[in-house]
Order: C-alpha cells, then structure tokens, then sequence
C-alpha cells in the first residue's frame, strides 16, 4: 500500500493518470506529446518512461505490445481498494 501511496504522490504521474483516463491505450510519444501541450511539461520521454515503469509497479497501468507499438492502459482497482479501506457501509 505505501508503493502506492509513494507513486500517486508525483504531480507528474498523477497528470500521466488523468491522461489515460481521459483517453486510454496511448503510446509514450501520444503520452509525452499531451503531458507538454495540456501542462506544460517538457519531461524527456526516458523521464516519462521510468514514471510510467513506476506506475506499471503499483499496478496502476499495463501495457500492451502491437508490433512495434507499446500501449498504456490504466487500472482503476488498486484505487478502488484504496477507497475502500475509508469507506464504510451505511
């Protein structure tokens, strides 16, 4: 749980997070491309990579291979199960 903790505490990864989910399956170049036109963010693509290595981690994102094509794709459950540790029944 505190990987977890320790990888959504990066401005940078969070954003990366919010761009999956506002269009899932992207490239690291559609990735890199959106973080510097959406927030300004001039991070080089291995900065990107290893963020993304780190979220793949905590299991907040899998990748999928397509030829020479990498996708990123996000998993919502690992924050599911964070929700869940606060919430209680009515």
């Amino acid at each position: 749980m505190a990987d977890l903790y320790q990888a959504l505490a990066d401005p940078t990864r969070r954003k990366i997070l919010d761009e999956l989910t506002e269009r899932d399956g992207q490239t690291l170049f559609e990735i890199c491309s959106r973080l510097a036109m959406k927030h300004g963010l001039t991070s080089t693509r291995q900065a990107v990579s290893q963020h993304l290595d780190v979220l793949a981690a905590v299991g907040l994102i899998v990748t999928r291979r397509e030829g020479r094509y990498k996708f990123h794709h996000i998993v919502t459950e690992p924050l599911e199960h964070l929700a869940d540790r606060w919430l209680k029944p009515s």
